[in-house]
């Protein structure tokens, strides 16, 4: 089929849903002692030229040596993404905050991953931790609160 004249519809895209089938993951964790924004700047650049070969979007957020991260693109894809996530060192306390699959267009089309800034990530994790029913995801959320509120903001995750 075509999406229009000429031109082959995208891979899993179905027009009668609005969209391609993506997996979202939305987490948040804490950085392991030693990571930096150097390291995180490192880790991003990695990310933008595995995830073009992989399909795979988002925004990630970094502050107060703690991670917030969006990700979307074909559910295998993530899932093997997520499999790496949790064995990755630099990070822990990993909460899963949303996992969905659905067909819709993607929410960052064109961020392989970006790093957005942190301002708002307090309000971020407190509305986390609101949300959240999983015991085990309300310890960490409320372990990676008690971190975020021990400092100032700009100098938390800072080796």
């Amino acid at each position: 089929m075509f999406d229009e004249y000429g031109f082959p519809r995208a891979a899993g895209f179905d027009s009668d849903f609005g969209g391609p089938t993506l997996e979202t993951f939305v987490y948040c964790s804490r950085a392991a002692e030693g990571v930096d924004d150097a390291e995180v700047d490192r880790m991003v650049a990695w990310s933008q030229r595995r995830n073009v070969a992989r399909d795979i979007t988002g925004v990630l957020v970094f502050g107060s040596g703690v991670f917030f991260q969006w990700i979307e693109g074909p559910p295998a894809q993530v899932k093997d993404l997520i499999a790496s996530l949790h064995s990755d060192p630099r990070h822990y306390d990993i909460v899963s905050l949303d996992r969905s699959v659905e067909q819709r267009e993607r929410i960052y089309p064109n961020w392989q991953m970006e790093l957005v800034g942190a301002d708002d990530i307090l309000a971020v994790l407190q509305d986390a931790l609101e949300a959240a029913e999983d015991e085990n995801n309300i310890a960490a959320l409320r372990r990676i609160l008690a971190h975020v509120s021990s400092g100032p903001l700009d100098t938390l995750g800072r080796s």
